[in-house]
């Protein structure tokens, strides 16, 4: 038989597809066992349609059979197999899938619900052409079901190809690789059973391996996809151990969704929250670990645009025909049918951590002791659904030695109240012990206690909670007059600030341009100071961020408020005009106080501990 060329450009194409579109060249593999279960469909499928020329009992299996001597691996179907046109169509020209012709007649003759039955994986009619990356030739040998010939196709993927009579008992193909001596693993044993293990353990069809030697039926695959199975038919004790085969972390799932849905897109998922939290959870890398397969074939691991990052501690797996790949299948592409399983994926995870909240309080409590912090960030990264993801959160608060939902806070808030007060800082400790919080205390008015980095973020665009808006108590100027049981209307705020005028501009002198005003409290009951960010400043926490984030990053002043009850207030009154040194110097002191308890160190520690002994010693 004369070679024959490939088509036109096809040869430079053909060049691309091996040495270029796939990153893996295990990937050669899972094509191959692909494009035979694809085969074994299509001819169940023609036999239940009553067109096959026989009535046998077929075993279907995909064979691999190796020789370490002849340093070949061969794959083998009993598929729907192919004839000399055939063979000519699907293999000499590349990019044209017999699986897509085949759908595209079934579904002229018999409508698409008919097509949408099979489990049929190719699509784009490269992924045989994977097994060049391998071989130094490749051979075909095919019989097509109510055929009595058989021919084969040989090429070494550069010059062309021949096609010629061949001989085959039974229906079916065989892909015979001639590798390269640089590939001789792939007769070995265990380097198979990794790559089917990897790629096609859930195919439906048993994956047999041949060496010559056992005697044995030697399976390498699981041959079963328990995601595909009826919930009624999967124990506990079954989706516990998928869970942990799966590698889905430590201990027991938490929550198992498994769900099947069909319309518009069709797709099957089985996803977990486990119990626990993993290690790299905060990892800058971290990704929800759901495996993605077409028709139990494995397809890709990194799921970023189909479950985002607030959602990292998923596991499990979604099996779909309907998302729309490049034709290495080793990239998802943006499509409506991925949105649209995206959206429906977070909805069903959010509906369930709802029924949750109401019916499994124990349960939803460990969810959010665990993932809490990570869940929150939906708030900030998702629009669509950050106010269903701010009613499930909890917080900390004043009042309540127990976390609560918004719900309970805006329920239990004085009457006289109007906005939602919180304070940001870095835990529980530092929050209880804030002099902001001493007025709200005595008031008995609740603030909440916002501890995780990403809350200070979701404040950026979420700015209030069912018509009330969030107030931080270290921003700008809070009236507190109005929440006062008994008012005294003979002493005023105003009142108190031209009393103490002179204190407050001696200190913004002696300060300079450390702080851009100094203003009496109204908030302060037993510390001396406060920092307080300006209406329109940087809350202290988010500067506090900034500056992690970038250590060039310059804060800007803010405002510092003092106790005019406190006895150093009335100590620096007396020493205002007699003694500006000490003054000055206690000026400073105030301003690190103030620094100190807010966790950060005075400007000049030296200056502070200098002064600090000076004071001590200079009592006794």
């Amino acid at each position: 038989m004369v070679k024959q060329p490939f088509e036109a450009d096809t040869g430079r194409v053909l060049n691309i597809v091996i040495n270029s579109l796939y990153s893996d060249k295990d990937i050669f593999l899972r094509e191959l066992i692909s494009n035979s279960s694809d085969a074994i469909d299509k001819r169940r499928f023609e036999r239940l349609s009553s067109k096959s020329s026989t009535d046998e009992k077929i075993d279907y299996e995909i064979k691999i059979a190796v020789s370490s001597k002849e340093n070949t691996i061969s794959i083998s179907d009993v598929g729907i197999g192919m004839d000399k046109d055939d063979l000519v169509n699907s293999l000499g020209t590349i990019a044209k899938s017999g699986t897509t012709e085949f759908l595209a007649k079934l579904e002229a003759a018999k409508g698409e619900d008919k097509s949408k039955s099979l489990n049929l994986i190719g699509q784009f009619g490269v992924g045989f052409y994977a097994a060049f990356m391998v071989s130094e030739s490749v051979e075909v040998i095919s019989k097509k079901d109510g055929s009595n010939k058989a021919f084969s196709w040989s090429s070494d993927g550069v010059t062309g190809f021949e096609i010629k009579d061949s001989s085959r008992d039974n229906v079916g193909t065989t892909v015979k690789l001639h590798l390269k001596k640089s590939e001789k693993d792939y007769t070995k044993r265990e380097k198979l059973v990794e790559i089917v293990k990897k790629y096609s353990d859930h195919i439906q069809f048993p994956i047999i391996f041949l060496d010559g030697k056992s005697k044995d039926k030697d399976t390498l695959n699981d041959a079963s996809a328990i995601w595909m199975k009826s919930k009624s038919d999967i124990t506990d004790e079954q989706y516990n151990e998928f869970f942990s085969q799966s590698g889905g972390g430590f201990g027991q799932p938490l929550i198992t969704l498994h769900n099947k849905a069909e319309g518009m897109i069709s797709y099957t998922s089985l996803l977990f929250i486990p119990e626990m939290k993993p290690f790299d959870l905060f990892h800058v890398d971290r990704s929800p670990k759901v495996k993605l397969y077409a028709n139990r074939v494995f397809i890709t691991d990194t799921l970023d645009n189909v479950l985002p990052r607030w959602l990292r501690f998923m596991n499990g797996v979604l099996d779909t025909s309907d998302l729309n790949l490049n034709v290495s299948r080793e990239m998802l592409q943006h499509s409506p049918a991925l949105k649209r399983i995206s959206k429906a994926l977070k909805k069903k995870i959010i509906n369930e951590l709802k029924r949750l909240k109401d019916k499994d309080i124990d349960k939803f409590n460990k969810f959010w002791n665990e993932f809490g912090a990570v869940f929150k960030e939906g708030i900030y990264e998702d629009t669509d659904h950050k106010t269903d993801i701010l009613k499930l959160s909890k917080f900390k608060s004043s009042n309540s030695e127990d976390e609560i939902y918004l719900s309970d806070y805006v329920e239990g808030m004085h009457k006289k109240q109007e906005n939602i007060f919180y304070i940001a800082v870095d835990n529980i400790d530092q929050a209880m012990n804030s002099p902001h919080l001493e007025a709200f205390k005595s008031k008995k008015i609740d603030v909440l206690f916002l501890t995780d980095p990403i809350d200070t973020f979701w404040l950026s665009t979420q700015d209030n909670y069912d018509g009330k808006k969030f107030v931080s108590i270290t921003q700008g100027s809070i009236d507190l007059s109005n929440f006062d049981e008994k008012k005294d209307d003979k002493i005023t705020k105003e009142d108190v600030s031209k009393k103490f005028k002179d204190l407050t501009e001696g200190i913004k002198k002696s300060l300079g341009d450390n702080v851009t005003d100094v203003k009496i409290s109204d908030k302060l009951i037993d510390s001396a100071c406060c920092l307080v960010a300006p209406d329109s400043g940087m809350d202290v926490q988010m500067e506090k961020i900034m500056k992690m984030q970038n250590k060039d990053f310059k804060g800007m002043p803010r405002i510092l408020e003092v106790n005019p009850n406190h006895s150093l207030m009335n100590h620096m009154s007396k020493i205002l005009k007699s003694n500006q040194n000490e003054f000055d110097d206690l000026s400073k002191i105030l301003l690190d106080q103030a620094r100190l308890l807010e966790g950060h160190l005075p400007n000049d520690v030296s200056f502070y501990c200098k002064k600090i002994n000076e004071l001590i010693t200079s009592k006794v």
